[in-house]
């Protein structure tokens, strides 16, 4: 959690990150966030960062990071509803949790997290096989050490848009320090391993359509990453702005903290005032 200093926060922004990411990144943009006023409050999913880990033998679903998000707040015990900002996966979340709870949700801003391709229906069946020997593969197995040179090389590998600067401070916030001296990725190995369940654009469509909030899309440019049906997608939102930052590529909060924050913090301006 990140509190404006001197003064009331003048609204309280919940941060969702995306996969295989942490909620400690986001700690370049709540700077920027809590320096215009804003109490920021980033969530690690779980499963990743300090996220709880689920049981043996269960797994991670969307409406699950859902009811995280639902019980967080409601622990927390914010007064009002609060900003939702969601980075790729975390915003498909934070759309997800905005449509089927529109009143707890006063504005919404979307970091290129409409989700991945559409999913056929004949995909299914192949995906549930190669799920399943996703996860019995990993029964047993130790969990992954490596050099912090070697997870950098690992990283940058992931994210070859992202400068190694860059990505050498992101390190920190995504692995976990052995006491040999070595690290392992800070996220449960499961996360790698390929859904079950598919990803239909309508359904991601059908939830948009029932947010009332006003909404924020931003887009890295041409960097980022845009599903071909980003614009019907987006229709679905009501209320909707959008701000592309030119050569912010998909990690924008990464790469360019300061504008994707002056982003944010005028379009909050703008809606105040509506």
């Amino acid at each position: 959690m990140w509190e404006p200093a001197g003064h009331e926060a003048l609204g309280d922004i919940v941060l969702l990150h995306g996969y295989m990411d942490a909620a400690a990144t986001f700690d370049l943009v709540a700077s920027h966030l809590t320096q215009a006023g804003y109490r920021c409050i980033a969530l690690d999913m779980r499963g990743y960062g300090e996220g709880a880990r689920i049981p043996d033998g269960t797994y991670y679903h969307f409406p699950d990071y859902v009811l995280d998000v639902h019980g967080i707040l409601a622990a927390l015990g914010l007064t009002g509803a609060p900003i939702l900002i969601g980075h790729s996966m975390g915003g498909t979340i934070a759309t997800l949790f905005a449509g089927a709870f529109p009143e707890r949700v006063s504005a919404l801003a979307v970091l290129e997290g409409v989700g991945p391709p559409d999913h056929p229906p004949e995909s299914v069946p192949n995906r549930m096989r190669q799920w399943v020997f996703g996860v019995n593969e990993l029964q047993g197995k130790t969990t992954r050490t490596f050099s912090m040179e070697d997870a950098l090389s690992r990283l940058a590998l992931s994210h070859p848009g992202v400068d190694l600067s860059v990505l050498r401070t992101r390190l920190l916030h995504l692995v976990t320090k052995n006491e040999d001296g070595s690290v392992s990725w800070a996220f449960d190995p499961l996360h790698r391993t390929l859904s079950p369940t598919p990803f239909y654009a309508r359904t991601l469509i059908a939830f948009a359509q029932k947010v009332t909030s006003h909404v924020l899309f931003v887009g890295g440019g041409e960097q980022g990453f845009h599903p071909p049906d980003e614009a019907e997608r987006l229709a679905a939102f009501a209320k909707l702005e959008r701000v592309d930052l030119e050569g912010a590529g998909h990690m924008m909060h990464w790469t360019q903290p300061e504008a994707l924050s002056q982003a944010l913090i005028a379009w909050l301006g703008r809606i105040s005032k509506t």
